[in-house]
């Protein structure tokens, strides 16, 4: 065993790529169709919507959250980064929900193409991508990374 601390620089080198790694996709963004009337919304009204105390946009549409939970990074990022909290936790909060019949959780998109098709066929709805990779046919109302 070394005991002189010559493991010191490579355990820190370490834990910051495991830190770097946690966020290197990139932050997340909300994102709805570009015909949906809405240009902005807040963190709180996000967290609100996609956690079912809510579900109309400031607009008066009814709000209909989509999300993407056969991309487990996406997913885990997704949440973590709005509530912070883990798939498990989110996935216990709803079947506690869902027992007491208060809300149904989101719409579940089996792929992000799927995502962008309900996207464009229900302009109240809103999902999510990481930044930078959202299509011309949707807006970012939210960006998790600011």
């Amino acid at each position: 065993m070394c005991t002189d601390g010559s493991f010191r620089p490579l355990i820190a080198t370490l834990l910051l790529l495991v830190a770097l790694q946690a966020y290197a996709d990139g932050p997340v963004v909300v994102v709805m169709s570009a015909a949906s009337g809405v240009d902005r919304l807040t963190r709180e009204e996000v967290v609100n919507i996609f956690l079912g105390r809510f579900r109309q946009l400031p607009n008066g549409q009814s709000a209909l959250p989509v999300d993407q939970p056969r991309d487990p990074g996406l997913f885990s990022d997704f949440y973590g980064q709005l509530v912070d909290k883990t798939p498990a936790e989110i996935r216990s909060y709803w079947s506690r929900l869902r027992f007491s019949g208060k809300t149904a959780p989101p719409e579940q998109a089996p792929s992000e193409q799927e995502m962008l098709q309900f996207l464009a066929s229900n302009p109240g709805s809103l999902g999510y991508l990481r930044a930078g990779q959202q299509p011309a046919q949707v807006k970012v109302v939210f960006n998790l990374g600011d």
